[in-house]
């Protein structure tokens, strides 16, 4: 889950910042069933560690 959430990061880090965090947010709204959503928001309110800045941004508008 991590690396999945870095790799979509990773995807859209050379995008302009606000670009790249609604993208990974559409994203993950898209494509990612709502049981890895809610696993992902619940990492992230543990501390996400190791996850990519833009992943903990976007997963925060998620919720």
């Amino acid at each position: 889950m991590v690396h999945m959430a870095n790799q979509i990061a990773l995807f859209f880090a050379s995008y302009p910042h606000d670009e790249a965090v609604a993208g990974v947010t559409d994203h993950l709204k898209s494509f990612w069933e709502p049981r890895m959503r809610k696993q992902i928001i619940e990492y992230v309110a543990e501390g996400g560690g190791g996850l990519h800045e833009l992943a903990i941004e976007a997963v925060k508008r998620l919720q």
